[in-house]
């Protein structure tokens, strides 16, 4: 149906609310996907190299510009995904995509991580080593502080009696020595954080960043690690972070989802100056997961105006299907932007109104991002959608000697409903569910489990020594 009226003069633009903020320039904008890293995190998630470089694909493919393709310090996995996604790259698979690998603040991962490189005949230079430590005071007195104490050459004993100010300047000694050697070890790009930034003091977080600057590093990264922060909060750490750096400088913004805000926290960030910013395909990762990639770009997009040079938008859904497969973990199907049925409709109300124009009840636009609207069935449908139906197939209807009028509609609408009914009283859904979970449950190793490797090891060992 065509409307007489423009469509802005019908309904209210959202971006009349959002066309005052301030963004950086959209081409200076730098999606920045941690799947590899963090996804991989979420409990039963496990990926092997080849999948990780199935995924380092797609991701390329998509548009994002940096990924973090894991921790080869820990894993001999991560090693070997290190080196076929650079070997990839070298190919011209992977774009003009960053890599980033991640380093804790001490001298061995960088030593593992350079030398993984060069056994693949890969340079540390065209690598991003992510070098890490702890930022707020719990965190650098009561699970690192032991570390601290080591470094500074003092005695463990002393751990709980130390100062806070002690181990601040500890932390910033210890980054800004690690980022010094891996210079050393030939890293041209640092990028440099401390875990639990939310929950840290801005003013030693934008000493420690002016520190890691001075030291050789590139790119500061602020992460609220446990996902606690409000809008209102991000813009008050993001804002003051970005006043105190060096103009223009890029920084990255690490949200995570545990209260659900970590797409607005981050689009909040943007507007606050931050340029790279922190996603995973379907917001996989740790508890709740991170920023989900389809939320950030699309809300950008759409209720902001800011539009990703490149970002391939269409394939959001299918980078969706394609991650459920990768990793067993399926979106809810009213997942916003991905979900299998967020661009469906059942309700009467919603079908008669989406048969004038879809604008009435889709505020995503479906062929934007890869999906398509249709119409499902059931206990809520309508007449009109039932008439829908059977005129778009008046012909094969008519082969039958079938022939559409009022009567037949209503009587077909009824049984409709008769039938969704009937399957819903018939439902597998409860058993569906738990064999669902028991597969979940079953991938992960359990505390059970690891006695009993603890033991088959251990036992042939003591036999040999009796």
């Amino acid at each position: 149906m065509q409307l007489k009226e423009p469509i802005e003069q019908l309904i209210r633009n959202p971006r009349e609310f959002t066309a005052n903020m301030s963004f950086p320039d959209p081409a200076q904008l730098r999606i920045y996907d941690e799947t590899l890293r963090d996804g991989e995190q979420m409990p039963g998630v496990c990926f092997t190299p080849k999948q990780k470089y199935e995924i380092a694909e797609r991701l390329a493919d998509i548009g994002v510009h940096i990924i973090s393709v894991g921790f080869p310090a820990a894993s001999e996995g991560d090693r070997k995904t290190l080196q076929m996604v650079m070997e990839g790259k070298r190919r011209g698979d992977m774009r003009d995509v960053e890599i980033v690998v991640m380093c804790r603040s001490n001298r061995n991962d960088i030593d593992v991580t350079v030398e993984t490189l060069e056994t693949a005949g890969i340079s540390p230079a065209d690598v991003t080593f992510f070098i890490f430590t702890s930022g707020s005071d719990l965190h650098l007195k009561y699970k690192i502080g032991k570390t601290l104490l080591r470094f500074e050459g003092k005695d463990e004993n002393q751990w709980l009696d130390m100062p806070l100010e002690f181990y601040r300047r500890a932390n910033i000694n210890l980054q800004c020595d690690v980022i010094r050697y891996a210079r050393d070890r030939g890293v041209k790009r640092v990028e440099f954080g401390a875990e639990d930034g939310s929950r840290g003091d801005v003013e030693y977080f934008i000493e420690y960043f002016k520190a890691g600057l001075a030291a050789g590093g590139g790119r500061p990264a602020w992460p609220d690690t446990v996902g606690c922060l409000t809008p209102e909060a991000a813009r008050w750490y993001c804002s003051r972070i970005v006043n105190a750096m060096p103009a223009g400088l890029p920084m990255v913004c690490h949200f995570h989802n545990d209260y659900g805000l970590g797409t607005i926290n981050a689009i909040t960030a943007i507007a606050s100056g931050f340029k790279v910013c922190s996603v995973t395909a379907n917001g996989y990762g740790e508890r709740a997961g991170n920023v989900p990639l389809h939320q950030l770009v699309t809300a950008l997009n759409v209720l902001y105006g800011v539009e990703i040079p490149g970002f391939k938008y269409n394939k959001l859904r299918e980078l969706a299907r394609f991650m459920e497969r990768m990793t067993g973990v399926p979106v809810q199907q009213h997942e916003p932007i991905v979900g299998d049925k967020v661009f469906a409709h059942e309700s009467g109300i919603h079908t008669h109104a989406m048969l004038i124009d879809r604008r009435m009840y889709e505020a995503v636009p479906a062929e934007l991002v890869g999906g398509k609207m249709e119409f499902v069935y059931g206990k809520h449908s309508g007449v009109a959608i039932v008439e829908d139906a059977l005129r778009n197939h008046e012909a094969q209807l008519a082969a039958h000697g079938v022939s559409i009028d009022n009567d037949l509609i209503k009587r077909v609408t009824g049984e409709i409903k008769r039938l969704r009914e009937e399957r819903a009283d018939s439902s597998r859904s409860v058993e569906t569910i738990e064999a669902y979970q028991a597969a979940m449950k079953g991938l992960s190793i359990s505390e059970s489990e690891v006695i009993d490797i603890a033991v088959a090891i251990a036992k042939p060992q003591a036999a040999a020594a009796s």
